[in-house]
């Protein structure tokens, strides 16, 4: 198995993501590291020094920032095992958790699988479970990405949290989206439950994904933060030629929508110059929705984000909160 760890502006955190991995090691797992090009610490050194003793791992450096995708992308393309998988490299996991993901791919022979998190923020710990309530059964991708108006697998993108088979990526499935900054696991998401024939959830909970670092994109309000409208037109476009595109795109526009109203809610994080870029990408993507798609995918979403996309787009007073 190929373990695949992105890095960037994360020094601090190097120490306990390198001694989660020492405690997962064997023989048949690499673990990839891929420093993009950090700028404010010394996250390069501290990956050359404590990976010594990580045995069967690799520093690879970027010579330019590219960000999460291309990163990820960059030790996909390194990788050399038959099952892949994925750390950020300000997380870590619980000891033994990548022998139990070996063991349920291996048990089941799926495409992938899908497991929950546990998601820390300070000294808080929350499990955060995949939506999915099939557990530990086959199933087809398709059948977890609707319905609409429900939180499903297609909702819950982290990539992260599972591991994937190789031949998913001899497929034309698993690299990411070059260049994207931000939501890049959205179309990477969905073109696996299209397009993958098998996978299954299982209930383990070793993956801890810090919330709330500073370094994390999530945190800073800059103009990469709204990459997001790129990322979900590439879910529409590569929706436009499936035998379900009708079904499936009222989906995606609904994702699209409470994106968006997110973003514009918290807009106040973003300089002025930006915030005013996001509300007029806004009003672009919500103009090239039609009337019937979109007062559809915001029924029940709440007054307060319904009033605000009414208020971007216009012309939209028909629609129910």
């Amino acid at each position: 198995m190929s373990v695949i760890v992105p890095c960037y502006n994360i020094e601090s955190y190097v120490p306990e993501t390198v001694t989660s991995l020492v405690n997962n090691a064997r023989d048949d797992f690499e673990f990839l590291f891929v420093e993009d090009r950090s700028t404010k610490d010394k996250t390069y050194e501290a990956l050359l020094t404590l990976t010594k003793r990580l045995k069967n791992s690799r520093v690879i450096r970027h010579e330019q920032n590219g960000g999460l995708a291309t990163a990820r992308n960059t030790g996909i393309d390194a990788a050399e095992g038959r099952y892949l998988t994925f750390l950020d490299g300000d997380d870590w996991l619980a000891p033994g958790y990548l022998a139990d993901l070996v063991d349920v791919i291996e048990r089941f022979d799926v495409d992938f699988v899908r497991t929950d998190h546990v998601q820390v923020t300070g000294v808080e710990r929350a499990v955060h479970r995949a939506p999915e309530g099939r557990r530990h059964t086959p199933l087809d991708p398709r059948t977890s990405i609707l319905p609409v108006d429900d939180t499903t697998m297609v909702d819950y993108p982290y990539a992260w949290a599972g591991i994937y088979h190789r031949r998913l990526l001899d497929r034309g499935m698993l690299r990411f989206h070059d260049g994207l900054k931000t939501a890049e696991d959205r179309p990477w998401i969905w073109d696996l439950h299209r397009r993958a024939d098998s996978y299954v959830v299982a209930s383990l909970r070793g993956v801890f994904y810090r919330r709330g670092v500073a370094s994390s994109l999530t945190q800073i309000g800059d103009v990469r933060q709204l990459d997001f409208f790129r990322s979900f037109d590439l879910v529409l476009a590569e929706l436009a030629d499936d035998p379900e595109a009708g079904r499936l795109r009222k989906k995606a526009l609904r994702n699209y929508c409470v994106v968006i109203a997110h973003q514009l809610l918290s807009r106040g994080r973003f300089e002025r110059s930006i915030a005013a870029r996001l509300k007029e990408l806004a009003a672009e993507a919500l103009g090239r929705m039609s009337e019937d798609e979109l007062e559809e995918a915001l029924v029940g979403m709440g007054e307060e984000r319904v009033h605000m996309l009414r208020r971007i787009r216009g012309g939209m007073k028909g629609v129910a909160a």
